[in-house]
């Protein structure tokens, strides 16, 4: 038996996610047994970006009208520059995100994908990475913002860039297996 079988991880993208940061995870947490669904707010198909071109386009299992983070395990987000500054101003997109970090059920997100759960008013007092230019807009939201390979706070894995990959992987797929944790508010 796989380590996630069972578990559905729900990939929030917009256009514009950085490429190898969907499918890196995407590839990892299905290798590990989950069935991972990609949400966007586009109706059919979502568009890569590679370094500096667009790239590979995937196809949306489901738009962010027809679900609830009740019927997922885990939230990923990917970053790029274009996607998270999209999903940020996507009313529907940014409570998504926060009924994953009010339930407690791990939420992983990596370079620029913090980005969306700055709009949640959920990070004070919880320690992350990112993407360096974020860490401003980070710790202004109140989060404690490091710069190390991955960081995991109660849940929330986050990592700095595509060089973090195998380390955000990692703790991703642990921080699933061991399911909902005590929401940080409940200390």
């Amino acid at each position: 038996m796989k380590l996630l079988s069972g578990k559905r991880v729900a990939i929030l993208t917009e256009n514009g996610f950085e490429e190898v940061e969907l499918t890196s995870p995407k590839q990892a947490l299905e290798d590990a047994g989950a069935t991972v669904e990609i949400i966007s707010p586009q109706k059919d198909k979502v568009k890569g970006w590679d370094h500096d071109h667009w790239s590979l386009e995937l196809n949306v299992d489901k738009n962010i009208d027809e679900v609830i983070a009740e019927d997922y395990d885990a939230l990923v987000l990917p970053g790029g520059v274009i996607n998270p500054d999209k999903l940020r101003l996507n009313k529907k997109a940014v409570a998504f995100a926060i009924q994953f970090l009010e339930e407690g059920k791990p939420v992983a997100a990596i370079c620029h994908g913090p980005q969306t759960l700055i709009e949640t008013g959920l990070l004070e007092g919880r320690m992350l990475t990112s993407y360096p230019s974020l860490q401003t807009d980070l710790r202004n939201a109140g989060a404690d913002w490091v710069d190390r390979e991955v960081v995991v706070d109660n849940g929330l894995i986050t990592s700095r860039n595509p060089d973090d990959l195998k380390a955000f992987n990692k703790k991703m797929i642990e921080e699933i297996n061991e399911g909902v944790h005590v929401h940080a508010s409940a200390y």
